[in-house]
């Protein structure tokens, strides 16, 4: 039985946290559908206002792309894919990811490093279990633990993403005044070890629309001019927790840490591939480190109005019953696309292994 979330979080720092074991528990699957509510309850958002973790601490990680077999014998061995893109994003169908062995899993980190974004097709994986899940995510580095979002009831780990006729976060965040609803971001930016291959798995969707959109950011990088990229090198910028948090507040949620605000670099290096990505995105980048007001906000600007207008390094990832995306934080930037219908749902999940510190580029 899994351990209430008192036990859990007032008793487990960060790192003992990722050394505990998974235990087991097995879901009724014959109360997982409802007629007219999720297909899979157990994973309804939940919100504990009195719910509170631990500061985040720093924890060593090595990535597991580091370890893989560039040729990706387990990976590619029963596998079928079709790349989207020159640039970025990959479709694979004829692996499960549930079956990869440790050496399967390394090379899937390697995998989603180079291509930035690998959407997996008719997989298990919504239907193995949460602890299951959890071990899965945890070969990837500790599962960051969202201070305002709605996760499982006892699973902090889990990030839950829901929009129906009721309840529309994204909107109620942006509010009524926005032409769009479009906003790339690297999830949790803020964080000091910040995130690195991420899982994504589908529950209910819309019968079309609720798409994601990825970008690469290396690519994002490599369209600078050499002596721009000189400029960017060497450069920190902010990345704030507080809007966040201060948007749960107003609302009467939770806000389960207090919000921190992190320096990394403009440009990182990925520590798996060598490659050089840009590293700000419009949700949580607010400002350059030493430049003043006016200067950082049109560096920013200019930056965030490349990433956005770059649609020949951008993709569509699509969904499908069993669909799971796996991507990158490090290298991309992605964005929801509320565009269908309030009358249907869309419910899904995202694990969050972080990652390292992040690595400055150097000219």
């Amino acid at each position: 039985m899994a351990p209430s979330v008192t036990e859990t979080l007032t008793t487990q720092s960060p790192a003992e946290a990722l050394a505990q074991p998974v235990g087991s528990v097995h879901l009724n699957r014959e109360h997982q559908k409802q007629e007219d509510g999720p297909s899979y309850p157990f994973y309804y958002p939940y919100w504990d206002v009195n719910e509170k973790f631990f500061p985040t601490e720093i924890f060593d990680f090595t990535d597991p792309g580091t370890r893989a077999d560039h040729a990706k014998p387990n990976l590619h061995a029963t596998a079928t894919v079709t790349h989207i893109s020159p640039y970025l994003g990959t479709e694979i169908s004829g692996v499960q990811i549930s079956s990869l062995t440790k050496e399967g899993l390394d090379e899937l980190a390697l995998y989603a490093a180079e291509r930035k974004v690998l959407i997996f097709r008719d997989q298990d994986f919504k239907d193995i279990g949460p602890d299951r899940q959890i071990e899965i995510a945890r070969h990837f580095g500790l599962i960051q633990r969202h201070p305002t979002s709605g996760n499982v009831k006892g699973y902090p780990e889990f990030h839950v993403v829901y929009r129906d006729a009721d309840h529309d976060p994204i909107r109620e965040y942006f509010g009524d005044d926005r032409i769009n609803q479009t906003s790339w971001h690297s999830d949790v930016s803020y964080e000091k070890q910040t995130p690195g291959t991420t899982f994504f798995f589908i529950l209910d969707q819309p019968p079309n629309g609720g798409d994601t959109l990825f970008l690469s950011q290396v690519e994002a990088y490599n369209r600078l001019s050499p002596e721009f990229k000189k400029r960017l090198e060497g450069l920190r910028a902010v990345h704030s927790a507080v809007p966040q948090a201060e948007h749960s507040r107003k609302r009467g949620g939770p806000v389960r840490r207090e919000p921190i605000e992190t320096e990394h670099p403009v440009v990182r290096v990925h520590p798996a591939t060598g490659e050089k990505a840009l590293y700000v995105n419009q949700g949580f980048t607010k400002r350059i480190v030493g430049f003043k007001t006016e200067e950082s906000e049109y560096l920013l600007k200019f930056l965030f109005d490349h990433i956005a207008k770059g649609a020949d390094f951008q993709i569509r990832a699509t969904y499908q019953p069993g669909t799971v995306v796996v991507w990158d934080n490090r290298v991309t930037a992605h964005s929801a696309t509320p565009d269908f219908d309030k009358s249907f749902r869309r419910h899904a999940v995202r694990l969050t292994p972080q990652a390292e510190v992040p690595i400055p580029a150097t000219a």
